[in-house]
């Protein structure tokens, strides 16, 4: 049997591999940033296992990689990456605690430090709230927790009134006056 057919995934775990190792983290740091067991991701790493598109979809953002270097992993792996196919990047976003919409799409981060989802749910109780951020990923379609995040209840309050108001600016750009180039005006 050929190396090939023993290690079909050589070239992926290598690259796996280099990636942990410039962002100078062990087996054990790697492998608990995606919550997998180590010996897993040693065996992904050595080629002799493929990581399931969720994995591999943790892996791309814990490594903070680019379009192309993702595209690549996605590629070694041999999973075709999926599009949203009519064009719309529109979707509505508004999602309640409830919230089982999803979108089954990759999602390759513009910018590695953003982490983008497609839902949320938010716990609360009285020493605070969580908020957990997933990602729908695969065939399966089950969502893929990506964050999660806790706070006060302070915290929260202030954070719905920042978002509050990020909207609302978003939504009502100030309006720029023309000026007539005057300096006549009266008060």
């Amino acid at each position: 049997m050929n190396e090939a057919h023993k290690l079909p995934y050589k070239s992926l775990g290598r690259k796996l591999r280099v990636l942990r190792e410039k962002s100078r983290e062990s087996v054990a740091e790697a492998a608990g940033a995606v919550e997998i067991d180590e010996k897993d991701l040693v065996k992904i790493e050595l080629g002799m296992e493929r990581p399931s598109e969720d994995i591999l979809l943790l892996l791309v953002n814990h490594f903070g990689l680019d379009d192309d270097n993702a595209a690549e992993l996605w590629d070694l792996a041999g999973y075709e990456p999926e599009q949203d196919l009519d064009g719309d990047d529109d979707q509505d976003s508004d999602r309640s605690a409830s919230s089982q919409g999803s979108r089954n799409t990759i999602m390759v981060m513009i910018d590695p430090r953003v982490m983008y989802t497609d839902q949320f749910e938010v716990t609360a109780n009285k020493q605070g709230v969580v908020l957990d951020f997933s990602q729908v990923t695969g065939h399966n379609g089950q969502p893929l927790k990506v964050a999660r995040v806790g706070m006060s209840r302070e915290q929260a309050k202030t954070l719905m009134g920042v978002l509050h108001q990020a909207l609302f600016n978003m939504e009502n750009p100030p309006r720029k006056n023309l000026d007539s180039g005057s300096s006549d005006t009266k008060k």
